[in-house]
């Protein structure tokens, strides 16, 4: 799959989906940020901040919002066979925060739904498959590897792990 003299990059995201009650908080990605649409809070890891703390630092930066408690949900990882790039993304929930939302986000506007009506706003195909994950029980994995050249996917791996009490 991979020439093994490929040197391999690696750029660590968060994503960190917001609930409170039955809505989720969305935002509204332009076309100018990249991925349009409709995703939860998140994004790159600076070094050398852990990676929950990477998810509650993008959470105040895009929303304002102070997460209090914060659960794993699973990780997303896309490899480009061709180029060497592993890009992981690790999911978070959060039921639990503390403060006001912002009036002007940074990364779009930022709107309340139902979870039950979240699905019917435009969004990305892979964040609209990735949404059911965050509220089932247990954690998911999710890795996919890519090749640019041919323009396919040559190999797709899913699992969930369900938590034991």
């Amino acid at each position: 799959m991979n020439d093994m003299s490929t040197d391999v990059t690696y750029q660590l995201y968060t994503m960190c989906m917001i609930a409170e009650g039955d809505n989720v908080l969305l935002l509204n990605r332009p076309d100018k940020r990249g991925f349009p649409g409709y995703i939860a809070p998140g994004g790159k890891v600076d070094f050398p901040e852990s990676i929950v703390n990477g998810a509650i630092r993008e959470v105040y930066e895009e929303t304002g919002l102070i997460v209090k408690e914060i659960q794993y949900k699973g990780l997303v990882e896309f490899c480009e066979s061709d180029t060497g790039l592993r890009y992981m993304v690790f999911n978070y929930l959060s039921t639990s925060h503390e403060g006001e939302l912002l009036k002007y986000p940074p990364e779009g506007e930022l709107i309340w739904v139902h979870r039950e009506q979240a699905l019917e706003l435009p969004m990305q195909d892979w964040f609209r498959s990735r949404f059911p994950l965050f509220f089932e029980p247990g954690i998911f994995e999710i890795s996919s590897v890519w090749s640019e050249q041919k323009q396919l996917t040559l190999d797709r791996t899913t699992k969930q792990y369900t938590s034991i009490s």
